[in-house]
């Protein structure tokens, strides 16, 4: 099916989650203004994440249209990749009440990701489909260009997409890896550190001051500000807390700097078994997944992984931030 226009195609009954490969901004241009304006004639509430000198480009080319359409910046919200998702949920949430039909494009991987942050990233194309399984019916376009990203990366976008759209034909895509494929997405190790880590043990609530120190004298010496050592300071002990109430009662924390990057890794015996841990928001009645929904919303990077032997979660947080800390959704 030929797309130089989306009008007539099916509108989807639930979520639709599509990757579409293109070759540079015009050709990004020449496939996403056509689905944006036939989504704001027919009503359907639209936000676009992509980064600034996309958004731009793609308000110039709207005209009068981009007035009826929400932008936010990716290298705001998707600093860390785990703040995506609940983006698209508070979209759906606020706009898809009573089956109203909703559209998106998103950019969460750019050739300016570290190699951390990509596979993250990928991992977080993979759970769209495990957080929307059952929502309003809407349409998610998630732009990869071809002209900037390797062979490997698009391989891996074919496998976390049901839908295609590649030389402007859309499909279904045999290459996808059903929900089922990624039911343990944390499964598998983190690198060991390129440099020597610093360690401390701590067990019970009585060692959680010695973590905030630890982690606070390294981050000091290492270059943050005191704001960015609040912050890891306070992820990195509500994240300790979890290893004492769920992961055993005590646990191993490993520091290390690494580029620009202070990073501090627990150890405990607890198990991830929420594949959206730390992705959607804690309810007031329960602080199940509290403390990872915290250390995503302080830091660059959290990285979790799970194995017959405990948890690990990794922190990043950079000496220099590359956005504000106030992000967000605008008209």
């Amino acid at each position: 099916m030929t797309i130089p226009s989306m009008a007539g195609l099916p509108a989807p009954d639930g979520f639709c989650h599509e990757a579409l490969l293109y070759a540079g901004l015009a050709d990004l241009l020449a496939q996403t203004l056509p689905f944006i304006n036939d989504g704001v004639a027919a009503g359907d509430p639209v936000l676009v994440v992509v980064n600034a000198e996309k958004i731009d480009a793609l308000r110039t080319g709207l005209g009068g249209d981009a007035r009826a359409v929400h932008f936010a910046d990716m290298d705001e919200i998707g600093r860390n990749p785990a703040r995506i998702i609940p983006i698209w949920r508070e979209f759906v949430r606020e706009h898809g009440r009573g089956g109203r039909r909703l559209r998106g494009i998103g950019e969460p991987i750019s050739a300016q990701r570290s190699p951390d942050e990509l596979i993250e990233c990928q991992l977080h194309e993979s759970l769209l489909n495990v957080a929307f399984a059952n929502t309003a019916p809407w349409w998610l376009l998630c732009t990869y260009d071809t002209d900037a990203l390797g062979p490997e990366v698009l391989a891996e976008a074919r496998r976390s997409h049901p839908f295609l759209i590649e030389g402007h034909e859309q499909r279904s895509n045999a290459s996808y890896r059903n929900v089922e494929a990624i039911a343990s997405p944390f499964d598998g190790q983190l690198p060991e550190p390129r440099a020597r880590p610093f360690e401390l043990f701590f067990e019970s609530i009585d060692g959680l001051p010695s973590v905030r120190r630890f982690v606070s004298e390294h981050a000091a010496r290492n270059g943050l500000d005191a704001l960015q050592t609040a912050d890891v300071v306070l992820a990195v002990h509500e994240v300790a807390t979890n290893s004492i109430r769920h992961g055993g009662g005590k646990g191993w924390l490993r520091v290390w700097w690494d580029g620009d990057a202070l990073v501090c890794e627990v150890h405990d015996r607890g198990h991830f078994d929420d594949p959206l841990v730390g992705r959607v928001s804690p309810d007031g009645d329960t602080d199940g997944g509290r403390g990872l929904w915290i250390a995503n919303q302080l830091c660059d990077l959290v990285q979790l992984r799970t194995s017959p032997s405990g948890n690990v979660v990794r922190i990043h947080k950079k000496a220099v931030e590359r956005g504000t800390r106030s992000v967000g959704v605008t008209d």
